[in-house]
């Protein structure tokens, strides 16, 4: 008789954990995602194998499954009460997710637009803050990420880090802003140097660097206004 794999001997790519991340969340089947939840079977059973198992007893049906008791999903080998209650809490938070309306992401499509994002956040600062925002195709936000403090330098700025957070956050465009707290609007020569560096870098990454905003309280500077992105 074969000796049956654990899931830990199967392919890499077979293992849900290891699956969602090669390729994506997406890649897996309704049992992978509930068996990363319950984390093991039973004896014959792995936990892939006993999900679907469950699955099928509920016609395939994520809303039928959601329906379900601690008591029944208790009954399947492998299931107690902690696994159930995840199981349903799971299905719970999927359900008020569908529930939930859609947060508009905003658009960037102005210097103005940069500006007003980060005149909230900055415009009382004592002290000099680089933020960097990160942009979809659509020129809406995906994050805003603050990537140095205390003056723009070869050490309170790292271009790396700027490109690190626009690739993590598969960022198509990044706008930069920091503040000057002495009010002067103007662009140092660490500024400039940081706007070229960041500039050169990001197309290298097929990543458009849209603006460098240098805000103060009531005035901005906006290296694409002028020209020089």
């Amino acid at each position: 008789m074969t000796e049956r794999l654990t899931i830990t001997q199967w392919a890499e790519e077979d293992r849900p954990r290891e699956k969602m991340m090669l390729h994506g969340v997406s890649a897996l089947s309704n049992a992978e995602l509930l068996a990363i939840l319950i984390g093991s079977g039973n004896t014959e059973e792995s936990a892939v194998e006993l999900m679907r198992k469950v699955l099928a007893d509920y016609s395939n049906n994520l809303n039928e499954l959601g329906k379900a008791s601690i008591d029944e999903l208790c009954r399947y080998k492998g299931i107690g009460p902690a696994k159930a209650i995840t199981i349903l809490a799971a299905s719970e938070l999927g359900k008020r997710r569908k529930e939930e309306k859609v947060e508009e992401r905003v658009a960037i499509l102005s210097s103005k637009d940069v500006y007003e994002c980060f005149y909230p956040l900055m415009c009382d600062l004592p002290t000099e803050e680089c933020w960097v925002l990160l942009l979809n195709q659509a020129s809406k936000i995906i994050d805003k990420v603050k990537i140095g403090a205390g003056g723009l330098n070869a050490t309170a700025v790292d271009v790396r880090c700027i490109l690190r957070e626009a690739l993590l956050k598969r960022a198509s465009a990044i706008a930069l802003c920091h503040n000057h707290p002495s009010g002067n609007i103007r662009p140092s020569r660490e500024d400039d140097r940081l706007t070229q560096q960041v500039n050169q870098a990001s197309q290298c990454m097929n990543i458009r660097l849209v603006d460098h905003v240098i805000l103060t309280d009531g005035a901005f500077y906006s290296y694409a206004d002028e020209g020089r992105i």
